[in-house]
């Protein structure tokens, strides 16, 4: 089976895009590398076809969809403070981007479309842990923009008959990670070593998974999809707060004395304007179907520093 990984020389594309081949599959990939990498993908770039393209333009993405069957769509801006994606941006990257591949889509053989969505999309759900049929209301411009991506897939499977696939991603991490809070210590406590500054009032609690029970999640989902439209919620089982992952990320460089700074945050201590404080999915229809994850949230954060640690910094010197 051919696939295409829009997105896929990003950090949870990337990871996508190596298990896919290992189990078979004809891996092709596009992506402007904008914020992907090459390097993300050197393990299999001789083995897979790499496209150098954008999704907003709809010619890179005819070519690109040729012969597929499944289309992984995980391009996207993904920031989602807003300082660091307008809302301008979101529209264009996330909404118009999916767009133009729907189009694509309807016009060719593809069956499946896979999309990453996000947790973000329930907003301050007063339900914990939240379930897929939960209503959502987005309380940032980077959640609504994956709400509406959502909305028009759903739209175009109903209408043109090919099935979709949604999932509803929880805060990922592991390997090729380049942002999010771990990276953002790391980065911090690499230019100063005795004092981090920590977004919010750093009890702000929320579910971490790692990213190989993502792609696992991901492909079995995909498999065992049976309605036209398909949601699952994909993260892990507990949370832990802020303080906590900053308190494992010191404590894995060894660091001692490390004055932790808290900016205070907006809206009862949130780290940014639409920062959602307590995020914990409800999981159990991927685990009706045989997924569950191997790590929870303190391992994975545990695992994502030890990788980490050594690309943003000489740990010789500390």
């Amino acid at each position: 089976m051919k696939v295409l990984i829009t997105g896929g020389a990003g950090f949870i594309g990337s990871h996508l895009a190596e298990k896919l081949f290992k189990l078979g599959y004809e891996v092709r990939v596009l992506d402007n590398l904008s914020s992907g990498s090459l390097e993300n993908l050197s393990q299999i770039m001789d083995e897979i076809e790499f496209v150098k393209g954008d999704c907003k333009n709809r010619w890179n993405v005819l070519d690109s969809i040729k012969d597929v069957e499944v289309v992984f769509h995980l391009a996207a801006n993904p920031e989602v403070r807003l300082e660091l994606c307008d809302p301008e941006t979101c529209f264009r990257e996330n909404i118009y981007a999916t767009h133009v591949v729907l189009e694509a889509v309807r016009k060719s053989d593809v069956k499946v479309m896979a999309f990453t969505s996000s947790s973000t999309v329930y907003g301050d759900a007063k339900l914990i842990p939240t379930p897929e049929d939960y209503p959502p209301e987005p309380i940032s411009i980077y959640g609504s923009s994956k709400l509406a991506s959502e909305s028009l897939i759903m739209a175009y499977a109903h209408t043109y008959g090919f099935r979709a696939v949604i999932y509803r991603l929880a805060n990922i991490v592991g390997p090729k990670s380049r942002h999010g809070v771990v990276y953002d210590f790391l980065q911090k406590l690499q230019r100063n070593p005795s004092k981090l500054e920590i977004l919010g009032d750093g009890t702000q609690r929320k579910s971490y998974l790692y990213v190989d029970d993502c792609i696992n999640a991901m492909i079995l989902g995909l498999q065992k999809a049976n309605r036209q439209v398909e949601v699952f919620n994909v993260g892990s089982e507990d949370q832990i707060t802020v303080r906590e992952i900053a308190e494992i990320v010191v404590g894995k460089l060894g660091l001692k004395n490390v004055e932790f700074k808290f900016t205070g945050g907006v809206n009862g201590g949130r780290g940014w304007k639409g920062d959602v404080k307590n995020m914990l999915l409800d999981i159990s229809k991927l685990k009706s179907i045989g997924w569950k994850p191997n790590l929870n949230s303190v391992e994975a954060i545990k695992r994502t520093t030890e990788y980490l640690m050594p690309y943003c910094f000489n740990l010789e010197t500390y």
